[in-house]
């Protein structure tokens, strides 16, 4: 609920220290790049992979991980995190950065006239709560004002996670025709879209029902690829899944109702799978009355919800089962869960039967994969981009250390330090 707390206050904070205190950033002359570098001292470290680290030292020269070395080797100006463990940033790949509760508490709603401004300042405060709990790159998918909170998030004054959008979504409103489909990407894309998000399923409130053809689905998925960008598809069911699949998709969302052999096909065409079974179903019982009356928002889909709680978990542990599926870390987080991400990992460990590592390794090297950004973050790794937090706690050990983020950095800049 924090996103969504003393708005102005909060806000005009972080905007003033972002005014008055550049942020602090590895910084070395050429040839003294160890001296001038920043050492991350802590008592052990996670990989993204699924290694541990000893105590060690992490070197940051300007935005990269320079060396990773045994603790008190490292020379250059050190932030001692004393009995801390450190890991990759987290990436969570489905929020929704701009979505909030309006100034009457309510899910945005054509009642309450909002401006542009308002918007996107909301979307800021939930990127800087998204930040401070150690997640350090969302996917959000999909509003306009996405574009603008990247833009301003990646100048690296004002702080927020990095962030890559689809802008609008793409779905059955467009025809029944494959060609305005293919022209709605090569739109996006001319606007700055990092991927497309597609809806291939109606909402689980109604059902969640096949909303797209094959041939519409092949147009949308294959022009995409030819411009070199990944496809994200809403499909809760198993049939608008199967097609995405066939389609050369990339990932597929929430997938609540999927079946054994959908989820063994997915595997088969490389395909990752990020299901949402808690964070979103929950946020949502908290805040049913923020939610209702608006758009699809009923008592009835509210009661659809529910119903699908126990299958989505059930499909969760199906999918830990079969061999070769990729899957990844989202929450879908919305009005009311932004900067509680976590909890959905410590769901999945505790109530879903993951393991806590392979929970972590799904919301940083793998979801860096997913993201096409590999060789660049979710592994703690010499060369690798300086995305690093610490916590008060070892949550390989103790998933729900997660949420005793105490440190994090990202691309270099140093955002939150409690030590």
């Amino acid at each position: 609920m924090m996103a969504t707390r003393n708005f102005p206050a909060l806000f005009a904070t972080l905007l003033l220290t972002a005014a008055c205190t550049p942020p602090e950033r590895a910084q070395a002359p050429p040839g003294d790049d160890d001296v001038q570098a920043v050492v991350i001292r802590v008592a052990s470290a996670l990989d993204g992979t699924g290694g541990r680290i000893g105590p060690s030292d992490i070197v940051v020269v300007g935005n990269r991980i320079t060396g990773i070395l045994p603790r008190g080797r490292g020379r250059g100006r050190v932030i001692d995190l004393g009995e801390a463990t450190a890991l990759p940033g987290l990436i969570d790949t489905h929020v929704h950065l701009g979505w909030h509760f309006n100034r009457e508490g309510r899910t945005p709603s054509p009642e309450v006239e909002e401006t542009p401004e308002e918007a996107v300042l909301y979307g800021a405060e939930n990127g800087y709560v998204t930040m401070f709990s150690g997640i350090t790159t969302v996917q959000s998918v999909g509003s306009p004002a996405d574009r603008d909170l990247r833009d301003a998030f990646a100048r690296g004054f004002l702080p927020g996670p990095r962030v890559l959008t689809s802008l609008s979504p793409v779905g059955a409103w467009i025809g029944d025709e494959a060609e305005p489909y293919r022209a709605r990407v090569r739109e996006l894309k001319a606007a700055g879209a990092d991927l497309i998000k597609i809806f291939a399923s109606a909402s689980i409130r109604v059902g969640g029902t096949p909303t797209l053809s094959q041939e519409l689905l092949d147009a949308t998925c294959g022009e995409a690829n030819t411009l070199g960008l990944r496809t994200l598809v809403h499909a809760h069911g198993p049939e608008s899944a199967r097609r995405a699949a066939l389609a050369d998709c990339t990932t597929i969302e929430h997938g609540a109702l999927l079946d054994r052999a959908t989820l063994e096909l997915l595997a088969e065409h490389d395909m990752f799978y990020d299901p949402n079974i808690d964070l979103v179903f929950r946020n949502y019982f908290e805040n049913q009355d923020r939610f209702l009356g608006v758009g699809n928002y009923t008592e009835e889909g509210f009661e659809q919800m529910r119903d699908a709680v126990p299958v989505a978990l059930a499909t969760f542990r199906e999918a830990l089962t079969v061999p070769g599926l990729k899957i990844v870390f989202g929450t879908d987080a919305l009005a009311g869960a932004h900067g509680r991400n976590e909890q959905e990992l410590i769901y999945r460990v505790e109530i879903g039967g993951q393991s806590a590592m392979d929970a972590i390794v799904s919301a940083t090297s793998v979801a860096a994969d997913s993201l096409g950004m590999g060789d660049e973050i979710g592994t703690l790794a010499v060369g690798m981009r300086a995305d690093i937090v610490a916590t008060a706690g070892d949550p390989s050990e103790n998933i729900r250390a997660l949420g005793s983020t105490r440190f994090v950095m990202i691309d270099g800049l140093v955002r939150r330090r409690d030590y």
